[in-house]
């Protein structure tokens, strides 16, 4: 693929793993998506979930192994199925494409390795490892990889070590606090001078409420390279870094909204005007994730040029 894709405005999907729980998927524990790649009468509703977005106007879909990341399959115990999971996201995104016959790209998500929406403290080697096992899996299947959710510089400088053997192109998508600061309390910036690389193709406010993602766009804008968004239409506007989705590891997983509730107010035109606001700001890289849907998507792909 070319380095300047996100030169010019492009579509990302939205957030998968809802699409899943709301086709009728009952996650384990707090495998939450990663339940649909090991149970394999699950993987159709994987495939159609891709088209939906697909269907809805994406150039973009994200692998469905965000939730697959070494540390949940260990804390479910089910830590046997790691590669089959994870090589089954690449394949499951690649049916998709081959299905949808559209020239849709496919991201491979190499999602923070710990707990979501804080900063990983564990040792360096463990954190590579959890980073590159994943990308070795995915790798044949993708265009580039997606760094998903990220919370500080270390796990970004870890995870593109790990990657860098790959020499692919690399999206940075960063968690962003109310403050404008990441959980690391570094901002946007140190984070981007301490750590871009000739591989990067953007960096995106990832699983971030709009609003946050607008206080924040004047600092993306100022750093000269394509910038956006994955935003979450969570009720809560700052998650807090727990196992969110689930009950009880081993029991039957909630579905997140029921923890962080889900705004059904902001609808597909909201979204759109929110989109909007952020291209006349400087973004070019317009998706969502956790509860943005299909008919959001649809609605900002006429953003495109």
């Amino acid at each position: 693929m070319k380095t300047d894709f996100f030169s010019k405005t492009r579509i990302l999907d939205g957030g998968l793993g809802q699409q899943l729980l709301a086709k009728g998927l009952v996650a384990s524990g707090s495998l939450w998506s990663a339940t649909a790649l090991i149970n394999e009468k699950y993987h159709h509703m994987i495939v159609d979930a891709h088209l939906d977005f697909i269907n809805s106007g994406a150039d973009v879909i994200v692998t469905n192994n965000f939730a697959a990341r070494r540390f949940r399959m260990i804390e479910n115990k089910v830590d046997e199925h790691f590669n089959y999971a994870n090589k089954k996201a690449g394949e499951l995104a690649l049916k998709a494409k081959e299905i949808s016959q559209k020239n849709v790209l496919i991201a491979g998500s190499l999602p923070a390795q710990h707990n979501t929406y804080s900063e990983d403290q564990r040792d360096k080697k463990i954190i590579q490892k959890g980073f590159y096992d994943q990308a070795v899996l995915l790798e044949p299947f993708v265009d580039f990889f997606y760094l998903d959710v990220l919370c500080g510089s270390k796990e970004c400088k870890i995870a593109l070590s790990a990657i860098d053997k790959f020499n692919k192109p690399v999206l940075v998508g960063l968690h962003i606090k109310k403050n404008g600061k990441l959980p690391s309390g570094e901002s946007i910036k140190q984070l981007v001078e301490k750590c871009k690389n000739k591989n990067w193709l953007g960096i995106i406010a990832a699983c971030v409420s709009p609003e946050i993602i607008d206080k924040s766009s004047n600092e993306f804008k100022q750093l000269g390279i394509p910038f956006g968004y994955k935003a979450n239409l969570w009720k809560i506007e700052e998650p807090l870094p727990a196992t969110a989705w689930s009950s009880e590891v081993g029991m039957p997983g909630k579905n997140p909204t029921e923890t962080l509730g889900s705004r059904e107010d902001y609808t597909a035109e909201k979204f759109l005007n929110f989109s909007k606001k952020m291209i006349s700001k400087g973004a070019t890289i317009l998706g969502g994730c956790c509860e943005t849907k299909p008919s959001h998507i649809k609605k900002i792909s006429i953003l495109k040029n």
